[in-house]
């Protein structure tokens, strides 16, 4: 019996996508028969100051977003190629060790700072394994993705490969794959797009601010009668209930409540839109369920070239005011949810619901 291939996935703790990515190439290629293991050299390296930076990240993104602009522009700016800083010598320690440990085959990384540690790894040995960096950003991508050769890129569409091959990568090598959802998408049934609309579920992901979770549930819930909202409080869980069972209770029969979950799959393609942060998992999770999205926050940087591509799709737009939002439901459900059914076609024709088996299928075929 041949042996299982051995992957090596790396990840980091900002933001949700770099973990999702790795989390569903693993599932897909553990399918597929390999033996894979996801790793977090940040965490492992430097844990204080990655869990310090990823709880500043969320916080920053969140309240400060032109700050994030800046920094995410600097880290275009920047070299990662010379000599390693010393708050970094931690994480590539800790990549060194994880290559050495499990021995793989390949190696893939969905956060942009580990393939410069695996090219001075490759320089130091002979037959290095290939290395495949999983971009988890859509058409805005940040040169720190770029800075070093690898085996291929993975992309989530054909105008973000455009993008990377105009930036000078081999087009050979860019593979217009999905973002890597999870298995399941493939397998889920979306809300079909002649559905009678009554009740029109939306799925709601807030931030962490109870004002602004407040006010644009209101929005939606105001736009129609026939709204009914799912709140998904996640991590925010404690910060967001009070307020949550306020709107539960002001607009009963009409608001449901949910803390964390692991079924967003099934969720999203239960719900006929969903309102959120443009992330590139959340973002790419809509449009494999085939789900509408609003985006009630939009992050400068890598954000936009989500947004962007829901637009370009046709599958979403951007609301970040409460009365964007009420305006953008009444619109979806206009003239018999003309404007819903359109969008819901667009992300059909799109066709991207595998984007974690179409990865582990181009990895193991290298």
């Amino acid at each position: 019996m041949l042996a299982r291939p051995r992957i090596l996935i790396l990840t980091a703790a900002f933001g949700d996508g770099h973990n999702s990515a790795a989390r569903n190439l693993a599932l897909a290629l553990d399918a597929a028969g390999a033996e894979t293991k996801v790793a977090d050299p940040c965490l492992v390296g430097a844990p204080r100051l990655t869990r310090t930076l990823a709880h500043a990240y969320r916080l920053v993104t969140t309240h400060l977003p032109r700050v994030w602009h800046w920094i995410y522009r600097s880290a275009d700016r920047s070299d990662f190629g010379g000599d390693t800083p010393l708050f970094l010598r931690g994480p590539e320690k800790a990549t060194r060790a994880a290559v050495e440990e499990f021995c793989p085959q390949v190696v893939v990384s969905t956060y942009p700072l580990y393939p410069y540690f695996l090219a001075k790894m490759a320089e130091e040995k002979p037959g290095f394994p290939p290395v495949f960096v999983a971009i988890t950003d859509s058409i805005e991508i940040n040169a720190s993705w770029l800075g070093v050769p690898a085996q291929g890129w993975l992309v989530t569409d054909s105008a973000t490969r455009d993008v990377l091959i105009a930036k000078g990568l081999p087009a050979e090598r860019v593979h217009e794959t999905g973002f890597a959802v999870h298995p399941d998408f493939a397998k889920l049934q979306p809300v079909a797009a002649d559905d009678a609309c009554d009740p029109f579920r939306i799925l709601y992901f807030p931030t962490s601010d109870v004002a602004c979770m407040r006010s644009h549930a209101r929005a939606m819930l105001d736009a129609s009668p026939v709204v009914r909202l799912t709140v998904v409080m996640g991590r925010n869980v404690r910060r967001l209930h009070a307020a949550a069972r306020e709107l539960k209770v002001a607009y009963p029969g009409r608001v449901r409540l949910i803390g964390w979950t692991r079924k967003v799959p099934q969720l999203l393609n239960r719900h006929h839109v969903v309102v959120g942060k443009a992330g590139g998992a959340t973002v790419h999770e809509a449009i494999a369920a085939r789900c509408p999205m609003l985006i009630h926050h939009l992050v400068p940087g890598q954000e936009e070239g989500n947004l962007r591509l829901l637009e370009l799709i046709g599958g979403g737009a951007l609301a970040s005011k409460p009365e964007d939002l009420r305006h953008r439901v009444v619109a979806l459900l206009a003239h018999d949810a003309a404007a819903w059914r359109e969008m819901k076609n667009a992300l059909a024709a799109h066709n991207k619901n595998s984007g974690a088996i179409a990865g582990a299928k181009l990895i193991l075929e290298s």
